[in-house]
């Protein structure tokens, strides 16, 4: 399994109606198959890889986000960089 990008788990209310974000997930997809498979980050992954998946994430070529769509997985891009690194790093940390 390669990790080739990042998404959030589905997002939903608060009990007072307010949207939350879910949590950041890693999107694999297998090698040999090519199936696609969604996993937790765990807690002794390291942010800086992560974050470098979510960047080579925004070149991927046309057949994998094809693959993607047809699994109905939406791959998070720019306008949520901001997200991915608060639940990365905090909000109060810094991406070096």
């Amino acid at each position: 399994m390669e990790p080739v990008g990042l998404t959030f788990k589905h997002e939903g209310f608060d009990k007072y109606g307010k949207e939350r974000q879910g949590e950041l997930m890693l999107v694999h997809q297998c090698q040999d198959c090519g199936k696609i498979n969604i996993n937790r980050i765990a807690a002794d992954d390291d942010p800086q890889v992560i974050l470098g998946v979510f960047e080579n994430s925004q070149k991927l070529d046309k057949e994998v986000l094809e693959k993607l769509k047809e699994e109905r997985i939406e791959l998070l891009s720019e306008k949520d960089e901001k997200e991915i690194k608060t639940q990365l790093f905090g909000k109060n940390e810094k991406a070096n």
